[in-house]
């Protein structure tokens, strides 16, 4: 009998690997490739062209120049140190992928193609990843399955995993998951290990861990929230009195080893210890060395839980002191950085962070109920089932969960970008909810009556979940006393005589059958859900694979159109500008300019550099005349959206407020610049709006509008592409002196830091910093910087600004 049940097992199992490969495939991958099927292997809309750039960089002169790599066609005339402000994990890993299918397995395949087919491979290893996730921390084979099934498909994790979708989340959210089941499974108990020691496991994959997040920290900005969760999963942990050496060896192994590799990246540095949202795991950290010591002494002196106790309080004194010492310090010299704006905005209302930057970013506006259900579907309802369902099984593991769901839920309500980190754990505990139905009214049903036909003296299914809650009980209790233990027993086995009664009479064979006939009829209930949530997904996959730079629309007479006027802008750009050429646009375009069109943009969208930004809004908002005195030192052509669809029009409110933070008199008393917009909805500009060389170049020209007329001694008109989207001006009358300034290379100054030689930024030509309106702006201050003291014009500026954004004033 034995041999026919482990012959079972072998065979479930063979089973759950290929449901997994069947998900993964059939699933996960077919998904994510409407837009290669479609469009064909095209990198899609702005960030991503800048992360097919690098790539190709690094692909073209290796690792070390690429982290050495100083690009002067982007931020004229400033530059970027891209090598020491990019999150390099995507690139490096779609270059040995390229590498390995072309020198190794000899199968050709080009940089754009492996680009554009990433975020459908990472999305299938994180599909798997999760669904790894679930089931170690429920305990459960099926729950794994549903979870992966659910994530495979979810809008939630699709949205940014699409082909040609070549973005950091693509490949981020993969090493999230890895990192997660690993720390997971580096907490499963070991039933040989008693009295709260470490085990094995915490050991083994707290390394593992650790390393997973160090790509994870190279991957991606979002390596915060990872590092964060976990502390906040371990110090719930102790606060549940589930403090063992286990968790202490998995954390310690995890942070010093992953900290160790994050802080090699050069745009993280040692942020990990001087960032105030990073050092919260720092003091995790640290208060695990005291639990530990304070445990190491109960195991050696055999204390009873009040000596114990003392020993933490004695040692966190000493500790409190050591830390309170070093933060005296360090804190005023500027040591600690402050909160960003955008983590900051996770905790005030959108629109009011104080930064007109930061708020003129769409992702970041908070989430509505109406997203989460476009985004989850039927998962949006499913999961706070499996959410309460998760607090049946008291386990480390299954405590992540838990913590995850609520912090996760916490962020993504506060931004819509962050929706992203809801799609892996809702699907999780969605796959928890289905799980748990599955398996005790299908798996374990059918394994009973398994049993009634072959008996066999080995555990059955609710026997091994008994053990494993038993354990996880003894875990819980490793420092209670042993005599109040003994005195409890009685109680304890009226229960479980009481409990066993129970379960033979749920393991009745006739109760099993009805169980089996309850899941033939849940099922046939929830085929029509599961259609509608697949058809569901695969609307919002299509939806979302469209690339942006092209689409696909419809005439006046009804014909079916590919509109490809953005890339065409940027090929007459490439095709027919000199290869020194400066184009001028707002910032969301300037990855393409550089990417596609080859040439030199202002701004993009790393908007590191606030004070840039609203230099580029003075001159898209100034008075054509006015505007034109600085664009002639700055630019060779001007790029403008035209045509509706969020053309640029409908982004000039925020032009205005974030060139207003910097020069205070573009609109005066007034942060929001109300005065530099649209009467009604038929878009009748304000005599601010009007006199704009925004407004003159987007419309100035066309039939529609022949009372705009450009001023054809400073602006020609070069390009208008097929369907009106795109226009390109050539600016007149360009100094010539300025630009020659800016290209040599005497006139940038470089770091003089040890290693940093190689970081040498330009400057603005003498013409401009000569202006009265350039001498007069104003750094924008933000009230984040503690270490930056600001005066009162900056605070009543921020005051109002706030005030205004919020309706009021």
């Amino acid at each position: 009998m034995g041999l026919i049940h482990n012959l079972c097992g072998n065979v479930a199992f063979l089973g759950w690997l290929v449901a997994f490969a069947a998900i993964g495939y059939y699933f996960a991958y077919e998904i994510r490739l409407y837009a290669i099927r479609e469009f064909g292997t095209v990198i899609h809309e702005f960030d991503p062209w800048f992360n097919f750039r690098a790539t190709q960089y690094l692909a073209d002169h290796g690792v070390a120049a690429f982290f050495k790599w100083y690009d002067y066609m982007v931020w004229y005339p400033l530059g970027r140190p891209v090598g020491s402000t990019i999150y390099p994990g995507m690139q490096l890993g779609s270059v040995a992928i390229w590498h390995f299918l072309n020198d190794f397995v000899g199968y050709e395949m080009s940089l754009n193609d492996v680009c554009c087919y990433v975020p459908a491979w990472f999305g299938v290893s994180s599909t798997i990843l999760l669904g790894l996730l679930a089931s170690e921390c429920s305990g459960s084979w099926l729950t794994g399955l549903f979870a992966a099934a659910i994530m495979s498909i979810i809008p939630a994790h699709t949205m940014r995993s699409v082909g040609g979708g070549y973005d950091n989340e693509s490949v981020a959210i993969t090493a999230m998951c890895g990192t997660f089941y690993f720390w997971c499974r580096a907490l499963r108990e070991d039933p040989t290990v008693k009295d709260g020691r470490a085990t094995r496991d915490s050991v083994v994959f707290g390394t593992i861990t650790g390393i997973w997040f160090i790509y994870m920290a190279a991957a991606w900005g979002g390596f915060v929230f990872v590092l964060n969760l976990i502390a906040i999963h371990a110090l719930v942990l102790v606060l549940l009195g589930r403090y063992s050496s286990k968790l202490h060896r998995a954390y310690s192994l995890f942070y010093v080893i992953g900290i160790a590799g994050a802080v090699q990246v050069p745009v993280i540095g040692w942020g990990p210890l001087r960032s105030l949202e990073q050092l919260g795991a720092l003091a995790a950290f640290v208060g695990l060395q005291v639990l530990e010591f304070a445990a190491v002494q109960r195991r050696a002196r055999n204390l009873d839980q009040i000596a114990t106790f003392k020993e933490v309080i004695k040692a966190g004194i000493v500790v409190g002191l050591v830390v309170a010492a070093v933060v005296a310090h360090l804190w005023p010299q500027g040591y600690f950085g402050p909160l960003s704006a955008r983590v900051r905005g996770l905790f005030v209302k959108h629109t009011r962070t104080g930064n007109p930057l930061v708020d003129s970013v769409a992702e970041h506006q908070p989430t509505n109920a109406q997203a989460y259900q476009q985004y989850l579907h039927h998962v949006y309802y499913l999961a706070p089932v499996g959410f309460g369902l998760s607090f049946l099984r008291w386990t480390d593991a299954n405590f992540f969960i838990i913590t995850y769901g609520v912090v996760a839920y916490y962020f993504s309500s506060k931004m819509s970008r962050l929706i992203i980190l809801l799609g892996p754990v809702a699907s999780a505990l969605g796959g928890v909810a289905l799980g748990l139905v599955a398996d005790q009214l299908v798996l374990y049903a059918l394994w009973q009556l398994f049993l009634k036909v072959f008996p066999d003296k080995s555990s059955t299914p609710d026997d091994a979940s008994k053990t494993e809650t038993d354990a996880a009980d003894a875990d819980s209790k490793s420092g209670k006393d042993k005599a109040s233990e003994n005195a409890g027993a009685p109680k304890k086995s009226a229960l479980a005589n009481a409990m066993n009664k129970v379960l033979s009479v749920y393991n009745h064979p006739l109760v099993c059958l009805v169980r089996i006939g309850l899941a033939v009829y849940a099922a046939r209930e929830a085929v029509p859900y599961a259609k509608e949530y697949y058809s569901m997904a695969h609307r919002m996959a299509e939806q979302m694979s469209q690339p942006q730079l092209m689409f696909k629309g419809t005439l006046r007479g009804g014909e079916e159109v590919l509109v490809d006027d953005y890339r065409e802008a940027y090929w007459w750009l490439r095709d027919n500008t000199p290869e020194d050429a400066r184009v001028m646009a707002w910032w969301d375009y300037g990855y393409q300019i550089t990417g596609i069109g080859n040439r030199t943009s202002i701004a993009d969208g790393n908007t590191w550099n606030h004070e840039h930004i609203a230099t580029l809004g003075r001159c898209l908002s100034a008075p054509e005349a006015d505007a034109h005195k600085l664009v002639r030192h700055l630019a060779d052509y001007i790029l403008i959206w035209a045509g509706g669809r969020g053309d640029d029009l409908a982004k000039s409110p925020h032009m205005a407020r974030i060139g207003n933070s910097v020069y205070l008199d573009i609109c005066p008393d007034d942060p929001t610049c109300r005065k530099f917009g649209f009467l009604d909805q038929q878009m009748t500009p304000t005599p601010m709006m009007a006199r704009s060389l925004l407004y003159k170049l987007h419309s100035g020209g066309l039939p529609q509008h022949q009372d705009v007329v450009v001023d054809d001694t400073k602006f020609e008109n070069v390009f208008n592409s097929k369907y009106g989207n795109v226009r390109i001006w050539k600016v007149l009358d360009v100094d010539e002196d300025s630009k020659q300034w800016s290209a040599d290379p005497s006139n940038r100054k470089c770091s003089e830091k040890p290693g940093e030689e190689w970081i040498c930024p330009g400057n603005y030509p003498p013409a401009i910093q000569a202006m009265k309106e350039f001498q007069r702006k104003k750094a924008f201050r933000q009230r984040e910087d503690f270490n930056v003291k600001t005066d009162e014009d900056s605070e009543e500026y921020v005051k109002k600004y706030m005030q205004k954004m919020g309706g009021s004033g």
